[in-house]
């Protein structure tokens, strides 16, 4: 029996509350992709533009009306239209993409790295009139993979070092001392100078944040050096002037002397107990100049002529310093001269 209820109802209210329903998701949705961070659009079979909403406006630069009843290939650039055929194949095929990494075209020109995702856009009778696409920019995550991949090698290259780098400590100090104890401590005290170094190269993460950013070139060299004195052998020594180092000068100096550190670790002064290593600083024509010489060492292996990860971090740490540094080998002896500007040391 029908509800008598509706039987009296002149306007048929069920149906009307069903419309209402629709109109308001309709609505809903509506907002919903309007207000989008993220690239939403339509298009048709034909790559003509049919919606286009301001997450679309932000990220390509293009209005609306700038836009639709234009082809989608303006925003593609030329060497990515093979995409667009490939995209409008598997469309009209009735098959969703999801998350295609690819780049597109900014009204100013400048590419941007999009995930995409396109999916059919039938009508009531199930036929593809066309395609919805969200396209949501990648750039800042594509940024950060590759610093992360950066840093990743440069520590990966950092803890073969240390481990190169303790090994020799464990060697000096077991020269230097006798029985257990006494060659713990004496490792434990070179060990600790090695942390000091890393903590003036990288003041932002030490506790003391005092300073942070500043220091000297001679405090520099020191701290790199400190692990080879820790037995009370003078195996270097250092003379003459002094210069500040602050900002991105400082971790390029870091890394340099580093290098040159654990070379002569590896291979010269700092590798045999008669070796000695002479640093003389002096200032000339607006420079800081170094003379880094190493006497009494083995006859050098080719291994520390060669040019792998190292060589290529000497060279961007002088690049960054806008320096220059020239070796000259002997038979049991080697001159490194390292020329910087003054000025590039305190940016």
């Amino acid at each position: 029996m029908t509800d008598p209820h509706e039987q009296s109802s002149p306007h048929g209210l069920p149906g009307q509350k069903a419309d209402q329903r629709q109109v308001e998701a309709a609505a809903w949705l509506a907002a919903v992709v309007e207000n989008s961070d993220d690239a939403i659009l339509s298009k048709t079979l034909d790559g003509v533009i049919m919606t286009w909403n301001r997450g679309a406006e932000r990220m390509f630069g293009f209005s609306a009306d700038e836009v639709v009843g234009r082809s989608i290939t303006m925003i593609i650039p030329e060497d990515r239209l093979p995409e667009e055929t490939e995209i409008l194949r598997r469309l009209r095929a009735g098959e969703r993409i999801e998350h295609f990494e690819t780049v597109r075209r900014r009204k100013d020109g400048e590419l941007v790295d999009i995930s995409l995702t396109v999916s059919p856009v039938r009508n009531a009778a199930g036929e593809i009139l066309g395609a919805s696409k969200i396209a949501r920019d990648v750039s800042a995550q594509k940024r950060a993979y590759a610093q992360q991949n950066l840093l990743l090698r440069e520590m990966n290259h950092r803890i073969k070092n240390l481990f190169s780098l303790t090994a020799a400590l464990v060697g000096l100090s077991a020269r230097a001392t006798t029985g257990g104890e006494a060659l713990a401590a004496d490792l434990s005290e070179r060990l600790r100078a090695l942390a000091r170094a890393h903590a003036l190269t990288m003041p932002e993460l030490s506790d003391d944040a005092s300073g942070a950013g500043t220091t000297t070139f001679v405090a520099l060299l020191e701290a790199v050096l400190a692990p080879h004195a820790s037995d009370g052998t003078p195996h270097f020594t250092i003379s003459g002037a002094d210069a500040p180092l602050s900002g991105n000068a400082l971790t390029s100096a870091a890394l340099l002397l580093h290098e040159l550190a654990t070379n002569a670790t590896k291979y010269g002064a700092l590798s045999v107990p008669e070796g000695r290593l002479s640093v003389e600083l002096s200032m000339e024509d607006d420079s800081l100049r170094m003379q880094w010489r190493e006497s009494g060492i083995p006859t050098p292996p080719e291994a520390s002529r060669t040019q792998g990860f190292g060589s290529t971090l000497e060279r961007a740490a002088l690049a960054g310093l806008q320096g220059s540094l020239t070796r000259d080998w002997e038979p049991h002896s080697l001159t490194i001269r390292l020329e910087l500007p003054l000025a590039r040391l305190a940016a």
